[in-house]
């Protein structure tokens, strides 16, 4: 991770300085900035690999700077929020973050979640598992589900002959269900497998990034199963 550029927007001076340094003893590039505005600033100048939002700051808030970055860039963000509960959390993921983290946390907890968000995003193309013979293959590894065709190779997705823009996370998890079209995808599966979660997660992230996801894909292509989880429909 030495050359990793993380963009850190905190405005609690010691809650900064001292996640700037812990990050830094495990080989971050750290950029850390105390508002908003400036964030943004620091982030159009230079591209981080990832963005640590807090919900709250002056000048631009978490969640609307999340919505001015994902405006630009699929950058992974993850927000910090100081609630678990926090109406923030949702907000910030529907804004287009990628996962969160409660405050106060871990030093060690923050860096190995930044971690598995960076390999998620390194490694797209290893979404999915075996069962995707099961969806209608054509040429050049695309495949078809009614008028949605999944490039697994390409990393890319149409619908009706038109692209849909999705971030990294969704086109995870849309290759997570295209692995395996009509099989009930439990949430702790998912955050293991999208998430890249070795440990309980709060499945919210799940389901606003479904949420998300059909609302590119079409609301009826992913199914809830009340009680299990989601699944594709074929």
């Amino acid at each position: 991770m030495a050359d990793t550029h993380v963009l850190f927007v905190e405005d609690d001076d010691v809650i900064r300085e001292a996640t700037q340094l812990a990050l830094e003893r495990d080989g971050f590039e750290v950029t850390a900035v105390p508002d908003g505005l400036l964030g943004l600033e620091r982030f159009r100048a230079r591209r981080p690999d990832i963005a640590l939002l807090d919900v709250m700051v002056p000048g631009l808030d978490g969640v609307s700077l999340c919505r001015r970055i994902r405006d630009e860039s699929t950058v992974p963000v993850i927000m910090l929020s100081a609630r678990a509960d926090s109406i923030d959390v949702v907000l910030g993921l529907e804004a287009g973050a990628d996962d969160y983290v409660t405050k106060p946390f871990d030093g060690a907890v923050l860096v190995a979640r930044i971690r598995a968000v960076l390999r998620r995003f390194g490694h797209a193309s290893g979404a999915g598992g075996a069962g995707a013979e099961e969806a209608e293959p054509l040429e050049g590894g695309v495949l078809r589900f009614g008028d949605l065709e999944v490039d697994t190779e390409g990393m890319e997705v149409r619908k009706a002959g038109e692209p849909v823009a999705l971030t990294p996370t969704e086109m995870r998890l849309l290759l997570e269900f295209s692995a395996s079209p009509g099989t009930v995808l439990s949430r702790d599966r998912l955050l293991e497998r999208v998430w890249d979660y070795g440990w309980g997660g709060d499945t919210r992230v799940v389901d606003v990034h479904v949420q998300r996801l059909r609302g590119k894909i079409g609301q009826d292509r992913i199914e809830t199963v009340r009680g299990f989880g989601y699944k594709l429909r074929g």
